[in-house]
């Protein structure tokens, strides 16, 4: 069976301008971004004011709107964190940005520590957290089984080394420990109704393209299974919001609330959610 067909070409509207393929991965059930940067030019991609996860700015209504929303997010992130029965409570967060749900879990007791490449976010994380935030590398240096939750809020997708990587987070986790994982998920009606557009591939700061088939069979692999799936509801119109700027070049709110809705809506039925938050147990 062939492995790999082109699904879409697919703009970088955040940086670039470059296009890029996205090819269909038949074993696991998702898209891989086609060609994949090395990891010197991968950087480059990264270099916008527009990244607002690297920036605690609130330069106008659109970046006002996302920090308000994000405070939500946080709490609603506690709440699942809080929810499993654990002796202790140590948290890592891989590609924790500025920090914020860091120092939220950090004020509530949990002990904290935190991965984040982007140097200046890391700079603004580590002045919340006293320091507790450091480069990619030092997964390597953290000790085995130590963690009782792992957190990834949209970054597996931006992982060069998916094998390798998962296979660390699994030597990190405490036995009965929990991986939450956040992605996109490129067959929601959200990501059908734009397609190219849809502003959730983000090429090629997207390497790889989940379903909820892929998630599942990427972990099951682990040893480790899905234990519950959250779906995150604003993800929706968010995406849409900046899916029209893509495809028609402005902001439309009105449709981007429509599409939004329909998406949630169709959802409710087939769980497809434009993006969802997994919880793998470690056995």
């Amino acid at each position: 069976m062939q492995k790999n067909t082109t699904q879409l070409i697919v703009k970088d509207h955040s940086v670039s301008g470059e296009e890029f393929e996205l090819r269909y991965n038949f074993e696991l059930d998702m898209l891989e971004t086609f060609p994949q940067p090395s990891q010197d030019q991968l950087p480059k991609y990264y270099q916008s004011e527009d990244y607002i996860s690297h920036t605690d700015s609130k330069r106008n209504l659109f970046e006002k709107v996302y920090h308000l929303v994000r405070n939500i997010s946080l709490k609603q992130k506690l709440k699942l964190i809080n929810s499993f029965s654990l002796e202790k409570k140590r948290l890592l967060d891989v590609g924790c940005g500025t920090g914020g749900f860091l120092l939220t879990a950090k004020n509530n007791d949990w002990v904290v520590s935190g991965v984040e490449p982007d140097e200046k976010a890391r700079t603004i994380a580590n002045e919340k957290v006293n320091n507790a935030v450091f480069e990619t590398e030092h997964l390597l240096k953290f000790e085995k089984h130590s963690f009782d939750v792992i957190t990834l809020w949209h970054v597996l997708e931006h992982l060069p080394k998916l094998e390798e990587h998962t296979s660390i987070f699994k030597s990190l986790l405490k036995p009965n420990g929990r991986l939450i994982v956040a992605v996109p998920n490129h067959k929601s009606y959200d990501a059908k109704f734009y397609k190219e557009f849809w502003a959730a591939y983000d090429v090629p700061r997207h390497l790889w393209h989940f379903s909820r088939t892929a998630i599942s069979t990427l972990f099951h692999r682990k040893n480790m299974t899905v234990e519950k799936m959250v779906p995150m509801g604003f993800d929706a119109f968010y995406v849409s919001l900046l899916s029209e700027k893509y495809k028609s070049g402005w902001m439309n709110i009105f449709r981007a609330f429509l599409v939004g809705v329909r998406s949630n809506f169709k959802a409710r039925t087939s769980q497809e959610y434009s993006s969802i938050i997994y919880v793998l147990k470690n056995h």
